[in-house]
């Protein structure tokens, strides 16, 4: 049955904050693991979907399409729910953005089969995208991926979301170049989370991060693609704040900067698009 104009026209009144220039279902590039990570984070309802068929929306029954992309409501029909506590219907319609090719030709979407990140809307069996970003070719690495991400977001002892950095000392040892530096960071939850390294003459650098007040030997560095390195590869700031190394003295600062740089370094890029986060 055709979804009515005046759904239709809710929907993208609705869903305008959110939609933007969506990545086609085909031919393109695998996300990273913190792109994954953005949605994941971002979306209340998650689904690994089929598209049965797409309308394409008249420019005068929407309104704030960016330049060059076209609006259309998409019907698809559910595989399988990867999150959402409320579960899905057997279909669900959302809008979505897309970009024509040179001749204005849309890309072909039907039977395409995507992972959707969104949000329920009021009206029911109607989704809202995320990002501009939220509807992603299904690869199996891709739908691994989100999945084991989904599980370790909802764990009892998810690595909380970093909000700024707090304290920082630096205690210089009893040889030249021995010394120890922790950082303090703070979190949405006030859990504890501190950087520490450790510098020995002659040795390299050992640096670990420590998950509660006391520093045990079970510290150690996260990790790569875990959540705990998204939390800290994507949210730490370039260099100490000003703050964070007021009390310490002119050479214990520059110490504590470099280590804290090193920690960055190790940490390596985010690796973030720009496009869902």
């Amino acid at each position: 049955m055709p979804t009515p104009l005046r759904l239709l026209v809710f929907l993208a009144a609705l869903a305008t904050p959110a939609i933007g220039a969506t990545q086609p279902a085909t031919g393109v590039a695998a996300p990273g693991y913190a792109d994954l990570t953005d949605l994941v984070l971002a979306a209340p309802v998650i689904g690994d979907a089929v598209v049965r068929s797409t309308t394409r929306l008249k420019s005068k029954d929407v309104a704030n399409v960016p330049a060059g992309l076209v609006r259309l409501y998409v019907e698809a029909e559910v595989r399988q729910l990867i999150r959402g506590a409320d579960g899905l219907p057997p279909r669900v319609g959302y809008l979505l953005d897309v970009r024509p090719d040179l001749r204005g030709k849309l890309p072909s979407l039907k039977k395409a089969r995507v992972l959707l990140f969104a949000r329920p809307t009021p009206v029911a069996g109607q989704l809202q995208l995320v990002s501009p970003d939220a509807q992603l070719r299904w690869l199996p690495d891709v739908d691994a991926q989100v999945r084991a991400i989904v599980r370790e977001a909802l764990s009892a002892d998810a690595a909380p979301r970093v909000t700024g950095v707090g304290n920082a000392f630096h205690v210089a040892g009893a040889l030249p170049g021995e010394g120890e530096t922790q950082v303090f960071l703070q979190t949405a939850d006030n859990r504890p989370i501190s950087l520490i390294v450790l510098r020995r003459p002659g040795e390299r650098p050992r640096w670990a991060v420590a998950l509660s007040e006391i520093v045990d030997e079970a510290a150690a560095p996260p990790p790569r693609d875990t959540l705990l390195w998204y939390r800290l590869a994507c949210s730490l700031p370039a260099a100490l704040p000003a703050l964070s190394t007021a009390e310490l003295a002119p050479a214990d600062t520059v110490k504590a900067q470099e280590d804290y740089r090193y920690v960055l370094a190790q940490l390596g890029a985010c690796g973030r698009s720009g496009t869902s986060g």
